[in-house]
């Protein structure tokens, strides 16, 4: 069976427990990944969520309305067969991390970088012993190799499920710091979505709004609110 099947052809979409975790059965067959891997997922919750998205389509499939489903395939399909390169790819924003390069001017701009960005990176020094070091401008900044280190250990930490979702968290936000304060349930992810946009938001507000821009950030906001709550789906206890 296709997963990405172009018409509709079962009734019926549910959550089922299997070994290893929990399937989704379309009336009563395995729904499989696209490389035809078994779908098997960690939590109840999780394929309940992803078994609702199937038995919601409607005479042909859209991949762009299934967000556990994608995020899912990408967990055993991708990470599982790819976890090293992913996970150095995802680290490698610690290096070059958005909440380390502030503004040098207008002050209003770098008070606002201060006030948001400034309490995360206390929290990572804090929760993961990772201080990372603040430039202003656009010169580059080296990173202590020890923060990066254990930065890198705490993806290393997490399973193939979850980090399908650091994955989107931090290369939506353009921040390693901020996928981990979502990881962690630091701030709620619209919040820590909203301080990602610190620098385009106050750009709005002195120039005026572009719509087209404003239509993609809207798409990006989307994605990483999706990426937040298919990590609470994984690690849902129910």
């Amino acid at each position: 069976m296709a997963e990405w099947a172009p018409k509709r052809f079962w009734t019926a979409a549910e959550a089922v427990a299997v070994e290893g975790g929990h399937a989704v059965h379309l009336d009563g067959r395995a729904v499989r990944t696209p490389a035809r891997a078994a779908f098997v997922l960690p939590s109840r919750a999780l394929a309940e969520a992803a078994a609702a998205e199937w038995a919601a389509q409607g005479d042909k499939v859209d991949p762009a309305t299934m967000p556990v489903t994608r995020a899912a395939n990408s967990a055993i399909d991708t990470i599982g067969a790819n976890r090293a390169a992913v996970q150095e790819m995802i680290a490698a924003y610690g290096g070059s991390d958005l909440l380390c390069y502030r503004a040098e001017a207008p002050a209003e701009l770098v008070a606002r970088q201060a006030e948001g960005w400034d309490p995360l990176l206390a929290w990572l020094a804090a929760t993961h012993g990772a201080p990372l070091a603040v430039t202003a401008g656009i010169v580059p900044v080296d990173q202590p190799a020890d923060s990066l280190a254990r930065l890198d250990a705490a993806l290393g930490a997490v399973s193939d499920f979850e980090l399908a979702a650091l994955h989107d968290l931090v290369a939506l936000s353009g921040s390693l710091v901020i996928g981990l304060a979502a990881a962690a349930g630091r701030h709620p992810p619209e919040h820590l979505w909203a301080l990602s946009r610190l620098d385009e938001t106050f750009q709005a507000e002195q120039w005026g709004r572009d719509d087209e821009a404003e239509a993609v950030a809207e798409i990006r906001r989307a994605a990483f609110l999706d990426a937040a709550r298919f990590l609470t789906l994984v690690r849902a206890t129910k």
